[in-house]
């Protein structure tokens, strides 16, 4: 929706602002560009806007403005071609926010180490950003966070340099979504929710964002609504994922295939939405989000039970499926000190590159405390360093199938080869039923 004409008279101000963001002379900023920033900054430039983004990590910059893509959900002809054009350059100098009219805040919103919400990342930002703030500037956060960061963090940081929230600058909460690897949804398609601190701020949001998206662009009455909103959506998913979790470890007490109880239970065309267990959370949203919420409800003298149980129920899949693999080793007169483990898959979902908060992490420490002997693969993901130790990936071959004690699907990639797997392995731990797909199995084959 436009700003009406009063609204407009009242701010002249928020008038030039709104006429450069409809007209796209307007200068957009991106602080962070990483998962969420860099789709961003691409499809601002790509609406027409010319686009800065900011990172203090010098080696991103460099990549962007040579126009390499590091993120699976950009299209390497757009970055190149955006580039070539000049609509979109990278830097590490934040004193040229002062050349832009709105920016983005998208920087991680991690757990420290009591599992308290960090948002030093969120604040030196914005601190970069009031170093050089001016008049007629729009302020979106899209970082995760919980309810009042913007309110209670930014606008204030802000406002320390005498100018005014809503009459001299604008801010606004509007969520990411994004969903690495999603075929279907991403930056451009999905709805946008935008609420801002005045109704002014609001729309000079979601203005730009309407000329920028596909997606339905979604106003609520403040920041506080759109922050909450996001806490939900992905408190939703993990409570859901907790319950089906449980119904697996239950399932496999009785003896029942929890793939095939969901599977009949999808069939209910109303009423019932389908979650499948796994290994363990990972992501950056759905295992940390929630706590973001924990956390804050204290301020109100809540405690927010069915929150914290779903996470201990999720944080103990990594420890179940190392108590199953004893049990399935044992069944063959194996101790898991000194066998040898295959991975299959690093990555916290299918068909991504994605490590962060990875319940595989988890496992490879569990299986190492133990004794065991841990190799992965994951065509996705060559090598990575955890706790100061490498890992390299290995080719999935018959021979070292052969070798295996037992192999482990704890990411069900599309590349693997199911077929010939299942026929080179002896004993398959399947966490994600991804040997679903192959008709016959030769060796011995258990489903989380």
């Amino acid at each position: 929706m436009a700003l009406t004409e009063k609204e407009l008279e009242m701010n002249p101000i928020a008038k030039e602002l709104y006429d450069k963001i409809e007209n796209k002379t307007a200068t957009i900023g991106v602080v962070g560009l990483g998962y969420v920033g860099l789709p961003l900054a691409v499809e601002k430039a790509k609406a027409g806007y010319q686009v800065i983004g900011f990172d203090v990590q010098q080696k991103r910059v460099d990549m962007v403005n040579r126009g390499e893509n590091y993120i699976g959900d950009v299209v390497d002809e757009d970055l190149t071609d955006l580039v070539k054009s000049g609509k979109l350059t990278a830097t590490t100098d934040y004193s040229r926010i002062q050349e832009v009219d709105a920016v983005a805040i998208c920087v991680p919103t991690p757990l420290d180490e009591h599992q308290q919400p960090d948002i030093s990342y969120v604040e030196n930002s914005t601190k970069a950003i009031a170093e050089y703030l001016h008049q007629g500037m729009l302020v979106v956060l899209e970082s995760t966070t919980y309810p009042g960061t913007t309110e209670e963090v930014v606008k204030p940081i802000l406002e320390q340099t005498g100018l005014k929230c809503g009459e001299d600058f604008f801010v606004a909460y509007s969520p990411e979504r994004v969903d690495p690897g999603n075929k279907q949804f991403n930056t451009k398609n999905t709805p946008k929710v935008v609420g801002g601190v005045t109704p002014v701020c609001t729309k000079l949001a979601s203005t730009m964002y309407r000329n920028v998206l596909e997606g339905e662009v979604h106003e609520v009455s403040s920041p506080k609504v759109a922050e909450m909103e996001k806490i939900l959506e992905n408190t939703f998913r993990n409570i859901n994922i907790a319950l089906v979790n449980e119904m697996a470890i239950l399932c496999n007490k009785m003896g029942i295939d929890v793939w095939e109880v969901i599977n009949a239970a999808k069939t209910k065309p109303y009423g019932f939405m389908a979650f499948y267990p796994g290994p363990g959370l990972g992501g950056h949203c759905i295992p940390i989000d929630p706590f973001y919420l924990t956390w804050k409800a204290r301020e109100y003298k809540y405690h927010t039970r069915l929150i914290e149980t779903a996470a201990e129920i999720n944080n103990y899949m990594p420890e179940f499926v190392i108590e199953r693999t004893m049990k399935i080793l044992n069944e063959e007169k194996k101790s898991l000190n000194g066998s040898k483990v295959l991975l299959l898959g690093a990555a916290y979902k299918k068909d991504i590159d994605d490590l962060r908060e990875s319940p595989v992490l988890d496992i490879i420490e569990f299986l190492e405390k133990y004794g065991a002997q841990v190799y992965y693969s994951d065509p996705y993901i060559p090598k990575f360093n955890h706790k100061g130790k490498e890992y390299q990936s290995v080719d999935v071959t018959p021979e070292l199938l052969e070798e295996m004690d037992i192999v482990l699907l704890t990411t069900d990639h599309s590349d693997f080869n199911y077929e010939m797997i299942a026929e080179s392995a002896k004993i398959i731990f399947d966490t994600r039923n991804g040997f679903s797909r192959v008709k016959e199995l030769k060796g011995k084959y258990y489903k989380l």
